[in-house]
């Protein structure tokens, strides 16, 4: 019912649902998710932070103050991250971002700034606890990209996940005070509610007359871990959206870990020629935690494979990202990595080409070598000939067909190289028109046809 919505796969990034997942919408509290994110991956649990006249006071006079604060109060990172993401309190998360930042808009900022490393473009941020703004918005899915990344993280599912916590005192609260977690489908009373879910383990709500209710939900079950993204949901109906999102992940998709069933690339003593070298398939391996997810009654074999380029940020020891498609929608990647002592160019991308050239050039030393032995006979005798003074055209010959040889082996290298680039750009250029062709169509469309042809499958 709400106006969109997706549900994520954790371990493999693959979307399972979504609906109007590329328009933005106010995101309200669930900017908190972010918030926290980057308090915890530069603050300790235990600093001590001051609230400031600024962090009690700029926020929207019918916000409320949460847990009562007043400038000149302390309370620890810890309790803080508490009242954010359990009560939602605007006031901590003030707080927090001068704490880390300096100020508000210096950590504002850093918000943005963790958007682009996350991959995030349909995305902007202009204060840290949600409240409205003229350019904050968020899509479901950078929101289901946020979550991931900040639910990977042990201390939020943690502090996310308590029911209630104890906060130190303060002014108005000389003997502390407990606050409880708001998120239904988390916390309840009563079990046979409908607004629970047994598999959710954290998450935050958030809501403003120009956002509705939104919603981000974490979820565990059978080793498998979703998150679910409700924005302009209805009251108490955006619940049993993200409730219906998570089971119809859990129930319908499977995931499979890649190193256990793929084989190509890392098997036999084929050689591999990419940006980082040239490889024996016997030298590489699958990323052991990798994993795709795919529909109940599809295989593993069912899925397509492409070799592509490294992005910015990877494993020292990887050398090319395995993207795994199932009808044409992108249901997992895999790390390849080279094997402890295998040697890796870590160079720039003109050093890249030279090196996978330069072993080209290694693997024709060793052919050279095997035609010097099949040769052995005519070379020897060119060196009797050359010690009596005698001169042999064999000799010459013999000479100009192996320079020959490694220039053919050379250029055949720099060709192969050549070809991977322009592949993994291809690869590229047909995934961006596949997403601004999703977007323009709608995700809804596109998984209702999926599903009818899992349905097609079944009978």
């Amino acid at each position: 019912m709400a106006e969109a919505g997706i549900v994520m796969d954790m371990d493999s990034g693959a979307i399972l649902y979504g609906q109007n997942i590329h328009l933005a919408y106010p995101p309200a509290s669930i900017t908190k998710i972010l918030t926290a994110l980057i308090v915890l991956e530069n603050c300790n649990l235990d600093d001590t932070v001051t609230f400031s006249t600024t962090a009690v006071n700029q926020v929207e006079a019918d916000s409320g103050n949460k847990i009562s604060v007043v400038a000149g109060d302390q309370l620890s990172v810890e309790d803080c991250l508490y009242s954010m993401l359990l009560v939602s309190c605007n006031q901590a998360a003030n707080a927090l971002a001068e704490h880390t930042a300096g100020s508000i808009p210096a950590f504002v900022d850093m918000m943005n700034e963790k958007l682009v490393e996350l991959g995030c473009q349909e995305s902007h941020f202009e204060n840290p606890s949600g409240l409205n703004g003229d350019n904050q918005y968020v899509s479901a899915y950078d929101m289901a990209l946020i979550a991931q990344a900040a639910y990977d993280n042990e201390t939020m599912v943690e502090i996310s996940s308590a029911t209630t916590h104890k906060i130190a005192p303060t002014t108005q609260n000389p003997d502390g005070f407990t606050i409880r977690g708001e998120h239904r489908l988390c916390v309840t009373e009563d079990q046979s509610s409908p607004y629970y879910y047994p598999e959710a383990i954290a998450g935050k709500t958030g809501y403003l007359i120009k956002a509705g209710n939104t919603l981000v939900t974490y979820a565990v079950k059978d080793n498998r871990r979703l998150v679910s993204v409700i924005l302009k949901g209805q009251p108490r109906q955006y619940f049993v959206d993200g409730k219906a999102l998570l089971e119809f992940g859990f129930r319908s998709f499977q995931n499979y870990t890649v190193a256990d069933y793929e084989s190509r690339y890392v098997t036999g003593n084929e050689t591999i020629n990419l940006d980082k070298g040239s490889f024996l398939a016997s030298d590489l391996m699958i990323d052991p935690d990798s994993v795709i997810t795919l529909p109940n009654g599809a295989s593993f074999e069912d899925a397509d494979i492409s070799l592509g380029a490294l992005p910015e940020v990877s494993p020292d020891n990887a050398v090319a990202l395995l993207t795994y498609t199932y009808n044409d929608r992108v249901i997992g990647t895999a790390y390849l990595l080279a094997k402890d002592g295998v040697t890796i160019d870590n160079g720039d991308s003109s050093t890249d080409s030279s090196s996978a050239a330069g072993n080209g050039s290694t693997n024709t030393a060793d052919s050279a070598d095997d035609a010097g032995s099949s040769l052995a006979t005519s070379s020897g005798a060119s060196d009797s000939q050359r010690t009596h003074g005698n001169f042999s055209i064999v000799g010459v010959l013999v000479t100009i067909l192996i320079v020959l040889l490694v220039l053919a082996v050379i250029g055949i290298a720099g060709w192969i190289v050549y070809s991977r680039k322009q592949e993994a750009k291809a690869l590229a250029e047909r995934r961006e028109r596949r997403r601004q062709r999703l977007q323009r169509s709608g995700d809804e469309e596109e998984f209702e046809r999926l599903l009818e042809e899992y349905k097609n499958k079944k009978k």
